[in-house]
């Protein structure tokens, strides 16, 4: 996918991956290969934007309202998503 069907797209969690937040993390299980990734507080962040957003870009535009620009802002929750579709623990809906 390029980055602009990735902003576009809109990404949900598949029933096979579970999620817990805490502090400081997000704790990813998926329960198809029983593997555990751990995000830190921003990658947390990005993750509830990207799941009560309609868009990764309306995601992003949320995110992007402190210092740093709409465009790096872009960069980085793309960056995450591709990450994490390689992971299979979000897809795109």
């Amino acid at each position: 996918m390029t980055n602009e069907e990735i902003l576009s797209s809109s990404i949900r969690r598949p029933d096979h991956v579970v999620r817990e937040a805490f502090a400081d993390e997000t704790v990813m299980l998926n329960l198809q290969n029983g593997q555990y990734h751990g995000l830190n507080a921003t990658a947390g962040q990005i993750l509830n934007a990207l799941e009560s957003e309609q868009t990764v870009e309306l995601a992003a535009a949320r995110l992007s309202a402190g210092p740093e620009s709409l465009d790096e802002v872009s960069r980085d929750v793309v960056g995450l998503c591709r990450d994490l579709l390689d992971r299979g623990l979000i897809e795109v809906a």
